[in-house]
């Protein structure tokens, strides 16, 4: 095996054309330097250097080697930036997986600053459910994930950290006559609601809420399954909507909808942050950086 050690004082000297001249500039005895190149010398069985004055001159071979030489400890110094560029997060891919309510309001402003910080880092998003999010996580295929709809769960191997609670709003028609009152949840339950389709977070909340209040359940005027066309839906001027703040907000600054405030009713969206156990690739911790800033929050455990 080359021993390249002896390979780098070889180059040096064959750089500077002087055998001292390369035991000073790396502070090594001449002696030492010498040792190691007829070292060298004679595990190649190949003369590199021969005498010229005060100096060395490389035989044809030793030019040859000496080239090639350079070549590996450039390609070296390539390979240990690049190392250095992934440990500072400045080189690789950061892996997201996201259910839809984060996916679509938390992670794309955050995403575009970190690509904007980060240019030659890729960012793979994937929307999907919380089970296909845990798996993705397990299998290394995600390096942070952000599940909402209260769907937390424990794993031996990942580590979740409740990130963010969303409260959830009643919101009508800006011209509907329960627009901006306050009411109790019984007068709501003789107004048609537009929901999500069965199974989804918000439609599961709502009937539960009724249940509890032993009220009938809502009366679903209207399903519809899309965030989207339920915002234009009651927007237009049809029904109630229980949704997620994060998806009415914009609507009801923008006067579209309105609220409606509901006595004694405060229910939230959790929004948790999962990881895997082990230490958080470096690119991965800096976005947490860049997204804890976005909306007020660094959970410690995963910025250490």
């Amino acid at each position: 095996m080359l021993n390249l050690h002896a390979l780098r004082l070889f180059l040096k000297a064959a750089e500077l054309g002087s055998v001292t001249q390369a035991a000073q500039e790396l502070n090594i005895s001449q002696p030492a330097v010498t040792s190691q190149i007829k070292k060298l010398e004679k595990e190649l069985g190949l003369q590199l250097l021969s005498p010229l004055g005060r100096g060395v001159r490389l035989t044809e071979v030793g030019a040859r080697l000496a080239s090639e030489a350079g070549r590996l400890f450039s390609l070296e110094g390539r390979i240990e930036a690049m190392l250095e560029e992934y440990r500072q997060g400045q080189e690789g891919t950061l892996r997201i997986a996201a259910t839809y309510l984060p996916a679509n309001f938390l992670l794309p402003r955050p995403i575009a600053d970190f690509k904007r910080a980060h240019p030659t880092v890729d960012v793979a998003l994937k929307t999907t459910g919380s089970n296909h999010i845990f798996d993705l996580l397990l299998r290394y295929e995600a390096d942070i994930a952000f599940i909402g709809g209260g769907n937390r769960r424990e794993h031996a191997d990942l580590e979740g950290t409740p990130w963010l609670e969303d409260e959830m709003w009643f919101v009508v028609h800006q011209e509907h006559k329960l627009a901006d009152k306050s009411v109790s949840l019984a007068e709501l339950a003789e107004e048609p609601f537009a929901l999500r389709e069965s199974g989804s977070f918000s439609r599961e909340q709502l009937f539960s809420l009724f249940r509890l209040r032993g009220l009938p359940p809502p009366r679903v005027g209207l399903e519809i399954n899309g965030f989207s066309e339920l915002i234009r839906v009651v927007s237009d001027g049809y029904g109630l909507a229980f949704l997620s703040a994060l998806e009415a907000r914009e609507a009801v600054e923008r006067g579209s909808l309105r609220r409606i405030r509901v006595e004694d009713v405060r229910l939230t969206n959790s929004i948790s942050l999962y990881t895997r156990k082990e230490p958080l690739p470096a690119i991965a911790a800096r976005f947490l950086e860049i997204f804890s800033s976005e909306v007020g929050l660094a959970p410690a455990d995963f910025l250490d």
